[in-house]
């Protein structure tokens, strides 16, 4: 995806932004449906996958090279960290309360901060931490009606999915390469998964178009750009563009089902919204005057 009129860090943004927004609809979709979980699972994760290997065999017909799939050890091994978090995603909704998994889920910039620090010596700037600390007050207005005690294992699996996620955008981060395929990829280790829970009963989907639409389109989309941001953003501000599935998922479901969220999860969502605005408009502002140093 070419984008010469802008720096790195914009083409970072822009990218994140598109894929936190495509990521944002596939609660939506995934309730249109109207089908068991392993069942859409498998169907939506085998279906970003032959999307995948259509992309890669078009790329390799037109332009006569084979794309980069799977970057040396680093794909491999953000690859794997990117199929595990699905499978410890979906572990802990089915193990805990929805409103646990999308706070403790919501840590996901702060461990990636945390390893860029550790391990890439990439100290975050204190407006990324401040801002950080916002969002995390805003993903808890929006739970805050539904936080309960659960199960320990669920959210320890949600908390574990966070950190295997953090760890796969700075694993992203670290190699400072192509990693767009890695996740669409991976989606084979949860196709996996669902089909074999799914299967010996059969696939249950009424309306398996929203599913294919899904995994054929906006996975594929938000996969790719959210795995892409790593090569231009630091893996706290990319983690923070995940967030965006928490902050509109109850907007789309308002819209087309008719459910109205609550009021403090539409300030919730407003309070997130507002701080990944301001804190990438100021980077935006910022970026320049770094650059105009460096020469």
């Amino acid at each position: 995806m070419p984008l010469p009129a802008l720096s790195d860090h914009r083409k970072g943004l822009l990218l994140t932004a598109i894929g936190g927004l495509a990521l944002s609809m596939d609660i939506p979709l995934v309730r249109l449906a109207h089908g068991d979980m392993w069942s859409i699972l498998g169907m939506r994760s085998l279906t970003t996958v032959a999307v995948a290997l259509l992309v890669i065999c078009l790329t390799r017909y037109v332009k006569g090279t084979w794309p980069v799939l799977v970057p040396g050890r680093h794909g491999l091994a953000a690859g794997l960290l990117y199929g595990c978090s699905t499978l410890t995603f979906l572990l802990a909704v089915f193990n805990t309360a929805t409103a646990n998994v999308v706070f403790i889920v919501a840590f996901n910039p702060m461990f990636g901060a945390l390893l860029s620090w550790v391990f890439l010596k990439e100290r975050p700037l204190i407006s990324t931490l401040v801002i950080m600390a916002v969002m995390v007050l805003g993903v808890g207005l929006i739970v805050h009606d539904g936080l309960a005690s659960g199960h320990v294992f669920g959210d320890a699996m949600a908390l574990l999915s966070a950190f295997i996620l953090a760890s796969a955008i700075t694993v992203g981060r670290a190699s400072r390469r192509d990693m767009g395929f890695v996740p669409l990829l991976a989606a084979a280790l949860p196709a996996i998964l669902g089909f074999a829970k799914a299967l010996p009963s059969g696939l249950a989907i009424e309306h398996p178009a929203w599913i294919i639409l899904n995994g054929a389109l906006l996975m594929p989309v938000a996969f790719w750009c959210l795995a892409t941001g790593p090569r231009y953003l630091s893996a706290p501000e990319v983690g923070m563009f995940y967030l965006l599935e928490t902050v509109l998922a109850p907007i789309w479901i308002w819209l087309v089902f008719a459910e109205t969220p609550p009021t403090m999860t539409l300030t919730g969502g407003a309070i997130l919204v507002f701080a990944i605005m301001a804190h990438s408009l100021w980077m935006v502002r910022r970026q320049p005057g770094r650059q105009s140093l460096a020469r």
